[in-house]
């Protein structure tokens, strides 16, 4: 049974991908024939992070518009797909070997910025197992930060704009975990490293374009409509909603993520065939076409808010309503 409270929507029923995986393999044990590893992964990540990085060079000198213009046309894809092969790395879905997986999402996570890498696998990986719970799942926003977006344009907006902001205060709330590392700190060098020696060696133009890069590829953009699509009601009381647009092609199949969700051992490079292989399991679920609708129809339904969030009681006893 699902319910709406005076914020969230508040479900006493378990998260729908363990049981329906259990069903699809049940009927098509050939599934497990997907589950593996792809090291052709790591070369996407050194093209990309080349790349980007050689464009953001190549605006030395530039003006700060023209850094921006080129961010959004171009950077914010690059950008969006390095933080797919960050994903990736998490699922230690790249190698076999764990160290492996964390220095490739370390790489992949140069250009970005702020270092992010090391602390979204513990994050993701948690709202892997604990999907809709408060405490634990980081993919939820906080109370005080849904109550300060509201519904309208303008707050909505905000929220996009400085989405990294609000993402990186969640962790305030969560449990169980340990929030830096040895990792997370080697990280972090490698990441701030990198800013500087892009700002003392090109300028703050190249740095400029990098940081209007990461804004856009998870905020203000049709492409921010990604971390919408996924979880937000749409067409409630479904929870998980996949995207079946051109986008997929430099998302590398991002957009797949009710298959993410009932496969997590699945690389990118194989999420379509999960949906081919067992249609009956998915094409009668709501799905998205365009990120762009849905950014747009974000912003300005006022029905659609942080509030359109299914959230399941945990172990610590809070339910939806609570602070």
């Amino acid at each position: 049974m699902t319910s709406k409270t005076k914020d969230f929507f508040y479900s006493d029923q378990p998260e729908p991908h363990k049981i329906r995986t259990k069903e699809i393999l049940k009927t098509h044990p050939e599934m497990r024939q997907l589950i593996g590893r792809n090291p052709y992964t790591f070369g996407i990540i050194l093209f990309t992070v080349v790349l980007q990085t050689a464009i953001a060079i190549s605006l030395t000198g530039a003006e700060w518009w023209w850094t921006l213009i080129i961010a959004w046309f171009f950077g914010a894809f690059a950008n969006h797909t390095l933080f797919v092969l960050i994903h990736e790395a998490a699922h230690n879905l790249i190698f076999k070997k764990r160290l492996l997986n964390y220095i490739s999402g370390i790489i992949a996570d140069l250009p970005n910025i702020v270092p992010s890498s090391v602390s979204f696998r513990a994050y993701h990986l948690k709202h892997h197992s604990f999907q809709g719970i408060y405490e634990l799942d980081a993919d939820l926003a906080s109370e005080w930060e849904a109550k300060l977006i509201g519904n309208t344009i303008i707050g909505k907006a905000f929220w996009e704009l400085f989405f990294p902001i609000f993402q990186a205060l969640r962790p305030t709330r969560l449990k169980e975990i340990a929030f830096v590392n040895t990792w997370t700190i080697i990280n972090w060098i490698a990441v701030f490293s990198f800013d500087v020696i892009i700002i003392l060696f090109f300028g703050w133009a190249p740095f400029l374009y990098l940081v209007f890069s990461f804004v856009f590829s998870i905020g203000f953009h049709p492409l921010g409509a990604r971390w919408i699509q996924e979880h937000f009601l749409t067409s409630p009381p479904q929870e998980t909603y996949s995207y079946y647009g051109p986008l997929n092609v430099p998302a590398l199949n991002v957009g797949y993520h009710n298959e993410h969700h009932d496969f997590p051992s699945i690389p990118w490079n194989n999420l379509r065939k999960v949906k081919s292989l067992a249609p009956e399991f998915y094409d009668n679920l709501a799905f998205h076409k365009s990120w762009f609708k849905l950014w747009l129809r974000f912003l300005f339904d006022p029905k659609l808010s942080l509030y359109s969030r299914i959230v399941r009681s945990n172990r610590g006893g809070l339910t939806a309503g609570d602070d």
